[in-house]
């Protein structure tokens, strides 16, 4: 019996210091593989598509902002980091199923201005689909940039079903001349949340203006943190925003930025759609308007108070149609400079059918 307890107690601590080596190994080869993309990375606009009109002022132009959730997000999808089960998306077919009806979504609007966030190049989670190939081959209409926003090591995690690695991507599209664009970093997380938060940019696109004697339209693409310790890296990421914009407002040139905030624009998303209390969900909180005040840049905020359509859903659960039985928001939205005027700005409903989120729409005209 002694002999039996012996081996057993062997066999235990041999398991304890196997299962603590192959933690340790991982760990370190989260922390090793862990890097930031470069900074001022130029982009390449494809060359696929080349055009040489410029954009007016004037005239009344559309722009679309649509975070895809890397395809994944039916309406009956779930994810682990917000509560849910899932990890990847339910199978590659359904995948590109999912992503064709984005596609349509997005011709539908005929818009002259794509900003579009969460794009997979290649990842474990969308089955190493370049969906940002796939998304510019159906939209030739538009010349194009990717800037990646994160490369993230392979994540054991869940265990049932790990989320391996992930590269993604900004997509930024346009009908008309971009002359420079470039991928700019944005600051992150230093404490093991780095691991969660991943890498966060934001993308900058110079288009020449017709008779305008060098002015330009600055279009911005951005996705900004979700999970973080405390949501206060978002606020630094969004005053970094606000400060290249005005820094090239006050040049003369027209700015707009659109995309996912990772932010409560309507600033009471509990009030404003009946909805679940917000206390549960850190990141969820009211955009620091206060860094606007005396900057010339504005917050436009896609809000009706009559039809209350939000444009993001916490995917804790599949999507249940009813915003007072699951947390909704609206995190989606646009900053203009004070030289924008913005004609209408609203959320396009789809029903959360494609994605936990939303597209967004903005009409504006560049003034005299």
């Amino acid at each position: 019996m002694k002999k039996f307890l012996k081996f057993l107690l062997k066999f235990v601590l041999i398991l304890i210091l196997a299962v603590v080596v192959i933690a340790g190994g991982y760990f370190a080869y989260l922390m090793i593989s862990y890097h930031r993309i470069e900074d001022h990375l130029k982009l390449e606009v494809d060359k696929k598509t080349s055009f040489v009109v410029s954009a007016e002022v004037g005239e009344e132009y559309k722009i679309l902002s649509y975070n895809v959730g890397f395809g994944a997000y039916e309406s009956d999808y779930d994810f682990f980091m917000d509560g849910g089960r899932q990890s990847w998306a339910w199978s590659k077919e359904r995948l590109n199923a999912n992503l064709e009806n984005i596609i349509k979504v997005i011709s539908g609007e005929d818009a002259e201005f794509l900003l579009i966030q969460e794009v997979d190049l290649d990842s474990t989670r969308s089955y190493h689909v370049n969906e940002a190939e796939m998304l510019k081959n159906a939209l030739p209409g538009y010349g194009m940039t990717v800037a990646q926003n994160y490369d993230s090591p392979f994540l054991f995690y869940p265990f049932y079903q790990p989320h391996g690695a992930s590269k993604s991507a900004l997509l930024t599209g346009t009908g008309f001349t971009i002359s420079d664009a470039e991928r700019i970093s944005l600051p992150v997380e230093t404490s093991l949340y780095k691991l969660l938060d991943l890498d966060r940019c934001f993308s900058v696109h110079r288009l020449p203006l017709k008779d305008q004697n060098g002015k330009e339209l600055v279009l911005v693409n951005f996705h900004l943190s979700a999970y973080t310790s405390d949501g206060k890296i978002s606020d630094e990421q969004a005053a970094i925003l606000k400060d290249f914009m005005q820094e090239e407002y006050k040049k003369g040139n027209y700015v707009i930025a659109g995309g996912d905030f990772n932010k409560d624009l309507t600033g009471n998303a509990t009030a404003d759609f009946g909805t679940l209390d917000n206390k549960d969900y850190s990141w969820a909180k009211p955009f620091p308007k206060e860094i606007l005040e005396g900057s010339g840049i504005s917050l436009v905020v896609p809000y009706d108070p009559v039809l209350k359509v939000p444009s993001c859903r916490n995917p804790n659960a599949a999507w249940t149609h009813d915003n007072a039985t699951q947390f909704v928001i609206t995190v989606d939205g646009f900053l203009v400079s004070d030289n924008v005027e913005v004609k209408t700005c609203e959320v396009v409903n789809t029903d959360f059918a494609y994605s936990d989120h939303n597209p967004v729409r903005m009409t504006f005209e560049l003034k005299e």
